[in-house]
């Protein structure tokens, strides 16, 4: 038979702090946390308040942080960004503010050198299945479906027949 440990409400206070210090966290990721460590409702409350009055807590700060990483280290466009903070329980004000962390010619470069780079690595003698390789890996990464579009005809245009 397995035993859960039960935790005081210092002590889940106390773990939580180091959870949120280790890693910027949204309030879902915390109150999940909590549910997982089965504290009580009320007692949820009382130590989410805590971590947001002491700092270890700001929606706004991982929303950025965030949209930062996600744009800097896995190449993601707006949509999928939006769609992984929406998912989370962002709120559009901050998902709104989080997004001006991106500077648009910055989004412009990184998009068409990521396009670029992908095209001349895909080994698809057939243009069209190439095309649509590059697309599916864009849209995939949140890249306006639009953009994506230009830049692929604009590339196979490029590239010659």
């Amino acid at each position: 038979m397995v035993f859960k440990k039960f935790y005081s409400q210092s002590e889940a206070t106390q773990k939580l702090e180091r959870y949120c210090a280790y890693q910027e966290r949204c309030h879902k990721e915390v109150v999940q946390k909590l549910h997982d460590m089965r504290i009580p409702p009320e007692t949820i409350d009382l130590i989410v308040v805590h971590l947001i009055k002491a700092n270890f807590l700001n929606e706004e700060r991982f929303s950025q942080n965030f949209v930062r990483g996600k744009f800097n280290i896995k190449n993601w466009g707006h949509h999928r960004i939006i769609a992984e903070l929406k998912q989370r329980g962002i709120s559009k004000y901050n998902i709104r503010t989080a997004l001006e962390e991106i500077n648009e010619e910055t989004y412009q470069k990184k998009f068409h050198a990521l396009a670029e780079k992908k095209w001349d690595s895909l080994k698809e003698i057939d243009i069209q299945k190439r095309k649509r390789k590059l697309a599916d890996y864009l849209i995939y990464r949140g890249w306006e479906s639009e953009q994506v579009y230009d830049k692929i005809n604009d590339l196979a245009k490029n590239s010659g027949p």
